[in-house]
Protein backbone atom coordinates (compact mmCIF):
# COMPACT_ATOMS: atom_id res chain seq x y z
CA UNK A 1 0.00 0.00 0.00
CA UNK A 2 2.81 2.38 0.94
CA UNK A 3 4.58 1.61 -2.35
CA UNK A 4 1.51 2.57 -4.38
CA UNK A 5 1.06 5.76 -2.35
CA UNK A 6 4.63 6.83 -3.06
CA UNK A 7 4.15 6.12 -6.78
CA UNK A 8 0.93 8.15 -6.80
CA UNK A 9 2.64 11.12 -5.17
CA UNK A 10 5.51 10.96 -7.65
CA UNK A 11 3.12 10.84 -10.60
CA UNK A 12 1.16 13.76 -9.17
CA UNK A 13 4.32 15.82 -8.74
CA UNK A 14 5.42 15.11 -12.31
CA UNK A 15 1.95 16.03 -13.52
CA UNK A 16 2.18 19.41 -11.82
CA UNK A 17 5.61 20.04 -13.34
CA UNK A 18 4.36 19.18 -16.82
CA UNK A 19 1.35 21.42 -16.26
CA UNK A 20 3.57 24.44 -15.53
CA UNK A 21 5.92 23.56 -18.38
CA UNK A 22 3.13 24.61 -20.72
CA UNK A 23 3.48 28.22 -19.59
CA UNK A 24 6.03 30.69 -20.91
CA UNK A 25 4.82 33.70 -18.94
CA UNK A 26 4.14 34.58 -15.30
CA UNK A 27 2.33 37.57 -13.81
CA UNK A 28 3.33 38.91 -10.42
CA UNK A 29 1.17 41.56 -8.72
CA UNK A 30 2.88 44.86 -7.96
CA UNK A 31 1.39 44.62 -4.44
CA UNK A 32 0.48 41.54 -2.43
CA UNK A 33 -2.86 41.78 -0.64
CA UNK A 34 -1.44 41.41 2.89
CA UNK A 35 0.87 44.42 2.43
CA UNK A 36 0.08 48.13 2.37
CA UNK A 37 2.39 49.30 -0.44
CA UNK A 38 3.67 48.20 -3.83
CA UNK A 39 6.79 46.06 -3.59
CA UNK A 40 6.82 46.42 0.19
CA UNK A 41 9.93 44.78 1.70
CA UNK A 42 10.97 44.09 -1.95
CA UNK A 43 8.82 40.94 -1.95
CA UNK A 44 7.29 41.54 -5.37
CA UNK A 45 10.65 42.23 -6.96
CA UNK A 46 12.17 39.17 -5.26
CA UNK A 47 9.31 36.99 -6.54
CA UNK A 48 9.73 38.33 -10.06
CA UNK A 49 13.48 37.71 -9.98
CA UNK A 50 12.98 34.09 -8.91
CA UNK A 51 10.37 33.44 -11.61
CA UNK A 52 12.78 34.79 -14.21
CA UNK A 53 15.54 32.63 -12.75
CA UNK A 54 13.28 29.59 -13.14
CA UNK A 55 12.67 30.30 -16.83
CA UNK A 56 9.41 32.28 -16.86
CA UNK A 57 9.15 35.54 -18.78
CA UNK A 58 7.71 37.57 -15.92
CA UNK A 59 5.89 40.90 -15.69
CA UNK A 60 4.07 42.90 -13.07
CA UNK A 61 0.34 43.41 -13.58
CA UNK A 62 0.87 47.15 -14.15
CA UNK A 63 3.89 47.26 -16.45
CA UNK A 64 4.14 47.26 -20.22
CA UNK A 65 4.54 43.80 -21.74
CA UNK A 66 4.67 42.12 -25.17
CA UNK A 67 1.44 41.70 -27.14
CA UNK A 68 1.58 37.92 -26.64
CA UNK A 69 1.45 38.46 -22.90
CA UNK A 70 -1.23 41.14 -22.91
CA UNK A 71 -3.75 39.84 -25.44
CA UNK A 72 -4.48 36.53 -23.74
CA UNK A 73 -5.23 35.75 -20.14
CA UNK A 74 -4.61 32.01 -20.38
CA UNK A 75 -1.03 31.92 -21.63
CA UNK A 76 0.42 32.74 -18.22
CA UNK A 77 0.45 31.66 -14.59
CA UNK A 78 -0.60 34.03 -11.82
CA UNK A 79 1.53 34.23 -8.70
CA UNK A 80 0.29 35.14 -5.25
CA UNK A 81 1.96 35.11 -1.85
CA UNK A 82 -0.07 34.40 1.28
CA UNK A 83 0.80 35.28 4.87
CA UNK A 84 0.16 33.08 7.91
CA UNK A 85 2.15 34.80 10.66
CA UNK A 86 1.98 34.34 14.40
CA UNK A 87 3.57 36.37 17.19
CA UNK A 88 6.97 34.70 16.86
CA UNK A 89 7.22 33.56 13.25
CA UNK A 90 6.80 35.06 9.80
CA UNK A 91 5.24 32.49 7.45
CA UNK A 92 4.74 32.87 3.70
CA UNK A 93 3.70 30.50 0.93
CA UNK A 94 3.35 30.88 -2.83
CA UNK A 95 0.21 29.98 -4.75
CA UNK A 96 0.23 29.46 -8.54
CA UNK A 97 -3.09 29.84 -10.40
CA UNK A 98 -4.29 29.67 -13.99
CA UNK A 99 -6.45 32.21 -15.83
CA UNK A 100 -9.65 30.75 -14.35
CA UNK A 101 -8.42 30.97 -10.78
CA UNK A 102 -7.75 27.24 -10.41
CA UNK A 103 -4.79 26.46 -8.16
CA UNK A 104 -2.03 24.70 -10.08
CA UNK A 105 0.52 24.43 -7.28
CA UNK A 106 1.16 25.62 -3.72
CA UNK A 107 4.55 25.83 -2.05
CA UNK A 108 5.45 24.75 1.43
CA UNK A 109 5.59 27.61 3.94
CA UNK A 110 8.80 29.54 4.24
CA UNK A 111 9.44 30.70 7.79
CA UNK A 112 11.64 33.13 9.69
CA UNK A 113 11.95 34.14 13.34
CA UNK A 114 13.87 37.34 12.59
CA UNK A 115 12.40 40.38 14.34
CA UNK A 116 13.14 42.96 11.62
CA UNK A 117 10.31 42.83 9.09
CA UNK A 118 12.46 43.46 5.99
CA UNK A 119 14.80 40.58 6.83
CA UNK A 120 12.07 38.23 8.11
CA UNK A 121 9.79 38.57 5.09
CA UNK A 122 12.65 38.19 2.63
CA UNK A 123 14.06 35.12 4.36
CA UNK A 124 10.64 33.46 4.56
CA UNK A 125 9.86 34.15 0.90
CA UNK A 126 13.27 32.98 -0.26
CA UNK A 127 12.84 29.73 1.68
CA UNK A 128 9.45 29.11 0.05
CA UNK A 129 10.79 29.90 -3.43
CA UNK A 130 14.01 27.89 -2.99
CA UNK A 131 12.02 24.79 -2.00
CA UNK A 132 9.27 25.13 -4.63
CA UNK A 133 10.29 22.20 -6.83
CA UNK A 134 7.54 22.67 -9.42
CA UNK A 135 8.91 26.10 -10.30
CA UNK A 136 12.56 25.07 -10.13
CA UNK A 137 12.07 22.26 -12.68
CA UNK A 138 10.14 24.47 -15.12
CA UNK A 139 11.08 24.06 -18.78
CA UNK A 140 8.76 25.77 -21.23
CA UNK A 141 7.13 23.37 -23.72
CA UNK A 142 4.52 25.14 -25.91
CA UNK A 143 0.95 23.84 -25.86
CA UNK A 144 -2.31 25.15 -27.29
CA UNK A 145 -3.16 26.63 -23.90
CA UNK A 146 0.19 28.34 -23.45
CA UNK A 147 -0.08 29.88 -26.92
CA UNK A 148 -3.33 31.55 -25.90
CA UNK A 149 -5.59 29.33 -28.01
CA UNK A 150 -7.76 28.24 -25.07
CA UNK A 151 -9.83 30.60 -22.96
CA UNK A 152 -11.30 34.00 -23.63
CA UNK A 153 -8.85 36.86 -24.06
CA UNK A 154 -9.16 39.55 -21.45
CA UNK A 155 -8.16 43.14 -21.98
CA UNK A 156 -5.41 44.36 -19.69
CA UNK A 157 -6.11 47.96 -18.71
CA UNK A 158 -3.16 50.29 -18.23
CA UNK A 159 -4.00 53.67 -16.74
CA UNK A 160 -3.58 56.77 -18.89
CA UNK A 161 -1.40 58.26 -16.12
CA UNK A 162 0.96 55.28 -16.29
CA UNK A 163 1.17 55.48 -20.10
CA UNK A 164 1.86 59.20 -19.89
CA UNK A 165 4.59 58.62 -17.32
CA UNK A 166 6.22 56.03 -19.58
CA UNK A 167 5.97 58.32 -22.62
CA UNK A 168 7.45 61.26 -20.71
CA UNK A 169 10.21 59.15 -19.22
CA UNK A 170 9.24 60.14 -15.66
CA UNK A 171 8.69 56.59 -14.48
CA UNK A 172 12.45 56.21 -13.90
CA UNK A 173 14.89 58.74 -12.48
CA UNK A 174 18.59 57.92 -12.72
CA UNK A 175 21.21 59.39 -10.41
CA UNK A 176 24.93 58.68 -10.72
CA UNK A 177 26.83 58.52 -7.43
CA UNK A 178 30.09 60.26 -8.33
CA UNK A 179 32.51 58.96 -5.68
CA UNK A 180 33.62 55.36 -5.55
CA UNK A 181 32.33 53.38 -2.56
CA UNK A 182 34.24 50.65 -0.76
CA UNK A 183 32.54 47.37 0.22
CA UNK A 184 33.12 46.23 3.79
CA UNK A 185 31.98 42.64 4.55
CA UNK A 186 29.23 42.27 7.17
CA UNK A 187 27.04 39.34 8.17
CA UNK A 188 25.21 38.09 5.03
CA UNK A 189 26.41 40.97 2.86
CA UNK A 190 28.35 44.22 2.64
CA UNK A 191 28.34 47.75 3.96
CA UNK A 192 29.18 50.24 1.20
CA UNK A 193 31.14 53.18 2.59
CA UNK A 194 32.68 56.38 1.29
CA UNK A 195 36.45 56.84 1.43
CA UNK A 196 35.85 58.56 4.79
CA UNK A 197 34.20 55.32 6.09
CA UNK A 198 30.72 56.87 6.08
CA UNK A 199 28.01 54.29 5.45
CA UNK A 200 25.89 54.80 2.32
CA UNK A 201 24.27 51.38 1.74
CA UNK A 202 23.88 48.03 3.43
CA UNK A 203 23.31 45.18 1.00
CA UNK A 204 22.31 41.61 1.89
CA UNK A 205 22.95 38.59 -0.31
CA UNK A 206 20.13 36.66 -2.00
CA UNK A 207 20.27 33.27 -3.72
CA UNK A 208 20.36 35.09 -7.08
CA UNK A 209 23.93 35.90 -8.08
CA UNK A 210 24.85 39.61 -7.95
CA UNK A 211 21.42 40.61 -6.58
CA UNK A 212 21.11 42.03 -3.06
CA UNK A 213 18.45 43.36 -0.71
CA UNK A 214 19.52 46.93 0.01
CA UNK A 215 19.00 49.62 2.65
CA UNK A 216 19.97 53.28 2.30
CA UNK A 217 18.91 55.28 5.34
CA UNK A 218 15.13 54.83 5.52
CA UNK A 219 14.93 53.58 1.92
CA UNK A 220 14.54 49.89 1.08
CA UNK A 221 15.30 48.56 -2.37
CA UNK A 222 17.34 46.14 -4.43
CA UNK A 223 21.02 46.37 -5.40
CA UNK A 224 22.53 44.49 -8.31
CA UNK A 225 25.84 44.34 -10.14
CA UNK A 226 25.79 44.82 -13.92
CA UNK A 227 28.64 45.68 -16.28
CA UNK A 228 30.97 46.15 -13.29
CA UNK A 229 28.68 48.85 -11.88
CA UNK A 230 26.32 48.72 -8.91
CA UNK A 231 22.68 49.77 -9.29
CA UNK A 232 20.36 50.65 -6.41
CA UNK A 233 16.64 50.74 -7.24
CA UNK A 234 13.72 51.69 -5.02
CA UNK A 235 10.24 53.21 -5.21
CA UNK A 236 9.45 56.72 -3.98
CA UNK A 237 6.04 58.35 -4.45
CA UNK A 238 5.16 55.45 -6.79
CA UNK A 239 8.12 56.23 -9.06
CA UNK A 240 11.06 53.90 -9.66
CA UNK A 241 14.33 55.59 -8.70
CA UNK A 242 17.65 54.25 -9.97
CA UNK A 243 21.10 55.11 -8.63
CA UNK A 244 24.25 54.02 -10.46
CA UNK A 245 27.11 53.32 -8.05
CA UNK A 246 30.83 52.70 -8.53
CA UNK A 247 31.82 50.09 -5.93
CA UNK A 248 35.14 48.51 -5.11
CA UNK A 249 34.68 45.00 -3.67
Amino acid sequence: MKKYLVMFLLVSAVGFAQNLNGYQYAMVPSKFTFLKEENMYNLNLLTKMYLQKYGFETYYNNETAPDEFVTSNCNKIYIDVLENNNMLTTKLKIVVKDCKGAILATSEEGTSREKEYLVAYNLALRMALDNFGVLKTHKFQPTEKSMGMIGEPKEVIVSSEYKEALDNGTIVTTTIIQNQLVAKPILNGFQLNTSESKEVYKIYATSVKDYFIAIKGNLNGVFFIKNSKGTFEYYQNEKLITEIVDVKF
